[in-house]
Parts: C-alpha cells; sequence; structure tokens
C-alpha cells in the first residue's frame, strides 16, 4: 500500500544524479538563423551588410520588430524572493527555475525568451531596469516574486512599458485554476454563479485566483490568510487585503478556516496550510476540492476523495494537475502575435475559456483539465487571447 505522503507513480521520478546531470551548464543555449557558411553569408549577417538594417531601423524604429528578434522575446524576471515552495533564496539559486520557464515558452508557446534575475528587491530599481531593457525584449514574464511587492511591481512594471507583461505566479495560476473549474462544474452540472469558493492563500496566486473567478462571475468569495476569513473592518490588512475584503465574503463570515469551510462548495488550496479531513468533510455536497500547494498538498488527493467529487492538485503524479504552463505559453504567444499594448481582464478570461474548451471532449471527474503535454493548448489559447486582444482595443 502506498503511503499518503509517498509519490504512487514511483516509476516517473527523476533521481538526484538524473536531476543534477540535466542542469549541468544550464539548460539553455543560443541558436543562431542565419548562415554563417561562406564570407559573403557572414558580410550579409555581419559586417558590412548589417550597417544597412541598423541604420533603417535608425530611421524607422517599427522596422526593428521586423528585424530582430526583440518582438518576440520573453524576459522572464525574478528577484528570487518567492522560489516555488523554497522562498527567499535569492537570484542566482533562482535562475535554474528561470532557466526552466525559458524553455517551457520555447516548447509549448515557441518562443524566445531570456532569463534575468535582478540582484535588487527595491521595486522602483526593478522598474528603471526593465525601463532601461526595453529594446531588447517584446513581453515581461514576472516570475517568482514575493507578496505584496509583487503587486505594486506588477502595476509599475505595466504602467511604465508598452508591452506584455504578466505576474505568472498569479494570473497563470487563476486564469488555469478557472478552466479546471468551468470542467469540474460541466462534470457535475453545476453552475459557477450558485457557488461559494474557499481561497485558502492571501498571496500572489490567493489574491488573482480570487479575483477572476469574480469576474467569471462566481456566487461568493471567501478569501482566508493565516489569521483568518478576510473581512471589513479586520485589523492588520495591507492595502491589497482592504481591498479585497470590500470584494468578497458576501454572507459576512468572521472566524477562520474551519468556519469558512462549512458548506462551502469549492476550496481553493494555494497556501502552504494543512487542512483536515474533518473540514473537507463539512463542505457542500458534491464538493470541489483544488489543493494546489506543491508539493505538499493542503489536504492529500486520497482523503480529499474520500468527500469532494472532483479533487485537483499542482502535482504531476495525480489526476487534475492544475499546471500554469496550460496558461503561460499561448497567453504570450497570442499577446505577440497581435502586437498587443498590455494583458487584459478579457484576455485571460479567453485563455481560460480555451483551456476548458480543449478539455471538453473527454471530460471526467479526473480529466478536468487537459494534459501539461497536450500539444493543442498553447495554439488555441494563443487564438482565443488574440482575439481578446483585438476586441478589447489593445491590439
Amino acid at each position: 500500500m502506498t503511503a499518503l505522503n509517498d509519490n504512487p507513480i514511483t516509476d516517473t521520478q527523476p533521481t538526484d544524479e538524473e536531476i543534477f546531470a540535466a542542469h549541468v551548464g544550464g539548460k539553455l543555449s543560443l541558436g543562431v538563423t542565419a548562415s554563417l557558411a561562406d564570407p559573403r553569408a557572414l558580410a550579409i549577417a555581419y559586417t558590412p551588410g548589417v550597417a544597412k538594417v541598423s541604420s533603417a531601423i535608425a530611421e524607422d524604429p517599427s522596422l526593428a520588430a521586423k528585424y530582430t528578434w526583440a518582438h518576440r522575446l520573453v524576459a522572464v524576471v525574478s528577484d528570487g524572493t518567492a522560489v516555488l515552495g523554497l522562498g527567499d533564496i535569492g537570484p542566482s539559486a533562482s535562475l535554474p527555475v528561470m532557466e526552466g520557464k525559458a524553455a517551457l515558452f520555447k516548447t509549448f508557446g515557441g518562443l524566445d525568451s531570456i532569463p534575468l534575475v535582478l540582484n535588487t528587491t527595491d521595486v522602483d530599481e526593478i522598474v528603471e531596469t526593465l525601463v532601461r531593457l526595453r529594446p531588447s525584449f517584446g513581453a515581461v514574464n514576472l516570475e517568482d516574486i514575493s507578496a505584496p511587492r509583487c503587486f505594486e511591481l506588477e502595476a509599475k512594471v505595466i504602467e511604465a512599458l508598452d508591452c506584455p507583461v504578466m505576474h505568472d505566479d498569479q494570473h497563470g495560476t487563476a486564469v488555469v485554476a478557472l478552466a479546471a473549474l468551468r470542467g469540474a462544474n460541466t462534470v457535475l452540472g453545476k453552475n459557477i454563479a450558485d457557488q461559494r469558493v474557499v481561497v485558502a492563500g492571501a498571496g500572489a496566486a490567493g489574491i488573482a485566483c480570487a479575483k477572476i473567478l469574480l469576474a467569471a462571475g462566481i456566487g461568493e468569495v471567501t478569501l482566508v490568510d493565516s489569521r483568518g476569513i478576510v473581512h471589513v473592518g479586520r485589523e492588520g490588512l495591507n492595502p491589497i487585503k482592504e481591498g479585497m475584503a470590500a470584494l468578497t465574503n458576501g454572507s459576512g463570515l468572521r472566524g477562520g478556516i474551519a468556519e469558512a469551510l462549512r458548506g462551502a462548495d469549492i476550496f481553493l488550496g494555494v497556501s502552504s496550510s494543512q487542512v483536515g479531513e474533518d473540514l473537507i468533510a463539512s463542505m457542500a455536497s458534491d464538493s470541489i476540492v483544488f489543493a494546489l500547494s506543491n508539493p505538499h498538498p493542503e489536504v492529500h488527493p486520497d482523503v480529499a476523495n474520500r468527500h469532494a467529487a472532483v479533487v485537483a492538485t499542482g502535482r504531476s503524479d495525480f489526476p487534475n494537475q492544475i499546471n500554469n504552463v496550460l496558461a503561460f505559453p499561448g497567453i504570450f504567444r497570442g499577446a505577440l502575435d497581435v502586437g498587443a499594448r498590455r494583458i487584459t481582464e478579457g484576455m485571460k478570461l479567453a485563455a481560460a475559456d480555451a483551456i476548458a474548451a480543449v478539455a471538453s471532449d473527454d471530460l471526467a471527474a479526473d480529466r478536468i483539465v487537459p494534459s501539461a503535454l497536450d500539444p493543442r493548448v498553447a495554439p488555441e489559447v494563443a487564438a482565443a487571447v488574440a482575439a481578446a486582444a483585438k476586441a478589447d482595443g489593445v491590439a
């Protein structure tokens, strides 16, 4: 019998030796698209030919989009303050993660990307750095930046740059969680407008999930942090949580996770806290549990399945993996395809709908989202996001 903390799919788990061997020298290299095979080719790709292209761009800067890679290049930016479940480990230690993110952009979205890890946690310094680097890239993926700084940083970068910017820990998670909820509700025959969700965790992902679910028309959101239910009048709330208090908890609940979960339809966990089986059992019938903390879900799927109708995690070794890779490659690809100046709420909602649509042909309680490796996802998301960008007037 497999213990609850053990991985049920042991034959796919890599050894430490394999992991470190795969990272030797990093996971990225630079490819060359122009021929340099002979002197004539060299004269075309570099001097003297390249001077003609540079002169043309100097006269008409818009030509950079045609004659350089910048318009297709995503900067993957982190300060290393909230890396995976490791916390504040610094920029150098975050670089393997950013390299991995760049590899995912290329594999699933066909986009080149450059990891940029910055040796500062000052929001204004990060913004200034990206403003100065703006001619070198076409979009910014903010990654693994701690809350609440991440909210201020994203807002300031969006304001400062005329290109798509997204903090994936916030919005990628939110988009895929909404897509998964659409799939679960289709399986269960439920309507999002009739449901109350408990979002456990009021950091980057939790706030974004709450916001996108509200935008999608959910009946009610109860937001819970380490001190309990976020509600109007609670002392010690930061400005972000104060704003969320005004938008959530319509039932006026007080207390902690136990009071929040009693009778709730959906549990969406994006924190490191653990939730007891008795609390999952107290939820409404045919409940939905998304325990997304990695590597240890808030409640083990085997336990949640005793009481919930649909269970999802962030792990690849259980059914229904809610993984950001379903969202961000297609979102950025679609935005860049139409030259979008920013990523709107409409584009995020369109991405969630596209992910859900890919899964719709083969839905079941243990298949509410497509596989993270499904090649259909990124192109469908990109097309939906591009259309939404045009509709929202940012293309």
